[in-house]
């Protein structure tokens, strides 16, 4: 699957970033991306997209990253809206309190489906004992002495 994400360069405290267009299995190191669609350089706040070519992408497939997604709409190369890039494993009190509430409503919803009276249980034919045969002694076969 083809992704748009961000190819950092620049010296160490000096970043900048290429937008490029990727295999999302495969390490951007060394170049090896499919084509570079822009330019950001966050110190400067220079940003240089080719919105022609990142159309063509997203219609063939290719899914932004997250911070490349929202991006684009500040951009206003695409519409929608942008997604929460910092906080991926942190919930907010008011998340938690909202996951918690949904959470108690489908509980309370399932203790008051009506029982369905319950089915008399089958009886089975007793199972056939098995018959236990003896161990068979095997015989040692007693090479000659050389």
């Amino acid at each position: 699957m083809l992704v748009i994400r961000y190819f950092r360069i620049g010296k160490k405290n000096q970043p900048s970033f290429k937008i490029v267009v990727t295999d999302q299995r495969m390490p951007i190191r060394g170049g090896r991306f499919v084509e570079e669609v822009g330019f950001s350089d966050p110190i400067k706040k220079k940003k240089i997209l080719n919105a022609e070519r990142i159309k063509y992408w997203i219609a063939k497939g290719a899914q932004p990253s997250a911070s490349i997604h929202n991006l684009l709409i500040s951009q206003k190369i695409i519409e929608g809206k942008k997604i929460d890039v910092h906080n991926k494993k942190k919930l907010t009190e008011a998340e938690k309190k909202a996951a918690a509430a949904t959470a108690a409503t489908p509980a309370a919803k399932a203790t008051e489906v009506p029982k369905v009276p319950a089915e008399a249980p089958k009886v089975e034919a007793p199972a056939e004992e098995k018959k236990i045969e003896p161990p068979v002694e095997e015989k040692k076969i007693e090479s000659p002495a050389t």
